[in-house]
């Protein structure tokens, strides 16, 4: 009997010895002196890191070194750089690029000068004899995109609530008909003339996305053929009012309106800069549809529905009158963007004040991933095209027709983005060993009571996963 209690004895005290020790952990480690949630936290890293392919046999009884540990956050960074969004984008217009100066080859044109040419026209002309005309093809190219930019904001709004908006010609139409009216009718003080032209162009408009918003909430119809019906209502529309002899020009037989007041245009620069307060307009737009879509109630039912629609409707969300809203303000903005352009480049009602404005917005939109920002700059972008495609066409002999080529391929391979990782063989994000390295690495730090070593090194924790403990 004194024996048996003596071995038993025996045991608990050697169970108590191993617990003091430590634990093994991976491949033999020991991690002594850490606690239940540490060493699950350790082991959790550990599990992690082997699971990305990574192997430490013998680094967990020394400290991983500083270089090891730089060229594993610099190895991190450029593989979520290479597996981002981004990283497509950039490649699609590489490629529409590389596309463009092929086409520029087989029709026997010179590649470089092409592409000089459309950078002295839209970046910087190095040519000038001054600096203002030097840097007087960026605000060319500012002026060409501020209707892309609002138009496309209008329909990234759509986008973002799961409509596609392709009315953008219409709405912009509609818009450019409302400030022309006010323009060359009304006759009002500067300032209040102008404002009075641009919220015409916002509310004419907003009641032609009105139409298809209210036929979606409806009737269930597709907003995709109401909107390509109604540019074509709005385009036989125009050509009609400009033979009415109220929107003819007194004594010219062109299909032309009358030329708006003065105080109905928007200020401009002067020579050589080509800008106008348009800027501001955009920059506002930009700023609204920010809010909207992240601050404002509205703004979140939009995302909520566009996300999830059946989700959205069990919570209590009016799916008409979020898709009535939401068409209704992307009408508003293409409305604008029409009435920027009658203020601040036309100045007078034609058939081709739309121009190819409401189906560019649909690429700038897709470029700038639906977001107000992103649209933002891919406007500017799309509008140096614009601008250096005029200048490639009068002084490289390039047709402008090679800055269609250039977006649609662009668009194409947006629209394909496994295409482009594929041909790239691009990261898909799945495999950062690097990133779990680091994680490991902090963990142990953490585990060693050396919470401020190579904190630059190992970046920013992650939040530590729960392991729950099997009860015996």
């Amino acid at each position: 009997m004194a024996e048996t209690q003596g071995n038993e004895a025996a045991r608990n005290g050697t169970a108590q010895n191993e617990a003091g020790l430590g634990q093994a952990g991976p491949n033999g480690a020991v991690l002594s002196g850490a606690g239940p949630e540490e060493n699950g936290a350790l082991l959790g890293g550990g599990e992690a890191f082997r699971a990305e392919g990574g192997t430490f046999q013998g680094e967990e009884r020394r400290e991983p070194s500083r270089p090891r540990l730089a060229m594993c956050r610099c190895l991190s960074l450029l593989y979520r750089a290479l597996s981002s969004s981004a990283a497509v984008y950039v490649l699609a217009i590489v490629v529409s690029l590389a596309v463009g100066a092929i086409l520029m080859l087989v029709s026997g044109a010179d590649v470089v000068e092409g592409y000089s040419a459309m950078i002295r026209g839209s970046v910087f002309n190095w040519k000038a004899q001054s600096f203002q005309g030097q840097i007087a093809p960026l605000t060319s190219s500012i002026f060409s995109s501020l209707p892309l930019i609002i138009a496309g904001l209008a329909l990234a709004l759509g986008f973002r609530g799961g409509l596609f908006n392709i009315g953008g010609t219409g709405q912009i139409i509609a818009g450019a008909i409302g400030a022309a009216w006010v323009g060359f009718q009304c006759h009002m003080p500067a300032g209040v003339h102008l404002l009075a032209c641009l919220l015409a162009a916002v509310v004419c408009g907003g009641i032609y996305g009105f139409i298809a918003g209210f036929l979606k909430a409806t009737t269930g119809a597709n907003e995709v053929i109401v909107t390509i019906m109604l540019n074509s209502v709005a385009t036989l529309g125009l050509a009609q009012l400009l033979t009415y002899q109220s929107f003819r020009r007194p004594g010219s037989g062109d299909p032309r309106s009358p030329t708006i007041d003065a105080t109905a245009q928007l200020p401009e620069t002067a020579p050589p800069f080509q800008i106008n307060g348009g800027v501001v307009i955009a920059f506002l737009a930009t700023v609204f549809v920010w809010w909207y879509l992240e601050r404002s109630t509205w703004g979140f039912e939009l995302r909520a529905v566009g996300a999830n629609p059946d989700a959205a409707k069990t919570a209590g969300m009016s799916i008409g009158k979020v898709t009535t809203v939401t068409l209704t303000l992307s009408g508003a903005l293409c409305g604008l963007a029409g009435g920027v352009t009658m203020t601040g480049d036309l100045k007078y009602l034609t058939d081709g004040v739309a121009g190819s404005t409401g189906f560019d917005a649909i690429t700038v939109a897709l470029l700038g991933r639906n977001r107000p920002v992103g649209t933002f700059f891919a406007g500017i972008l799309f509008g140096a095209f614009r601008a250096g495609g005029r200048t490639m066409d009068a002084q490289a002999d390039v047709p402008i027709d090679m800055v269609l080529i250039l977006q649609s391929v662009i668009v194409l391979l947006i629209a394909a983005p496994a295409f482009v990782r594929w041909l790239f063989r691009l990261p898909t994000g799945e495999n950062d060993r690097w990133r779990a390295y680091l994680a490991f690495a902090r963990e142990k730090e953490e585990a060693a009571g050396r919470p401020e070593s190579h904190r630059t090194l190992l970046g920013k924790p992650e939040p530590r996963k729960q392991l729950t403990r099997r009860r015996p």
